[in-house]
């Protein structure tokens, strides 16, 4: 389903497929010989997500950009099943594996890894060439990993990046579910006015 979001529709090359249950919403640009599979999302909240040539989204994967967070991936990478992306940058030839998040300013440099159900935090940046192992977090600009026994060292690089106020626009004092809730209340309220532009051809 192709929707617009304010006055933004998705723009898909003629020789991408997208699914006919996947959605796209809002300014989404999705570049020649890419594949949206069956359930995948890709939602534009105020900012923008392209992505290049010959990229491959799977099943239920989740592409989210902010009006504060574009989400931009380069040439031939590939998304994972379940994977879930928020307000990031791809660089060429990635490889993001099954249940894997990476959040809002993160960077993924060209030709890395990101495997099963590891996580990348906001305002990280794993550089080219990389691998984040399966399972572990990567955290800090260069990126460090940790198996996610190890809390205390990923939060000692985590709460200087301030993920409360990079997300949702708190500072962490304030960063209760309350008002977390009443914040994504608010920007998700936009969503009443979208409208149906077209169905995947």
């Amino acid at each position: 389903m192709l929707m617009q979001h304010g006055s933004k529709s998705p723009r898909v090359h003629p020789t991408a497929y997208v699914a006919p249950n996947a959605m796209l919403c809002g300014d989404v640009t999705v570049g020649p010989g890419c594949r949206i599979m069956f359930g995948a999302q890709l939602i534009a909240e105020g900012g923008a997500i392209a992505l290049g040539q010959n990229c491959i989204v799977l099943e239920n994967a989740v592409l989210r950009a902010t009006a504060s967070h574009d989400l931009t991936m380069g040439d031939h990478c590939l998304v994972g099943p379940q994977a879930h992306l928020a307000g990031c940058r791809v660089e060429d030839e990635v490889f993001i594996a099954t249940g894997a998040s990476i959040f809002h300013g993160a960077r993924i440099g060209k030709g890395s890894e990101v495997r099963i159900k590891a996580v990348v935090h906001v305002k990280t940046e794993v550089e080219a060439g990389s691998t984040v192992p399966i399972g572990w977090v990567a955290v800090g600009s260069p990126a460090q990993s940790f198996p996610p026994d190890e809390h205390d060292r990923i939060w000692e690089i985590q709460q200087t990046l301030n993920f409360a106020h990079t997300v949702y626009g708190l500072e962490r004092a304030d960063a209760s579910v309350r008002n977390i809730t009443r914040v994504m209340s608010e920007r998700l309220a936009a969503h009443a006015a979208d409208s149906v532009v077209g169905k995947p051809a």
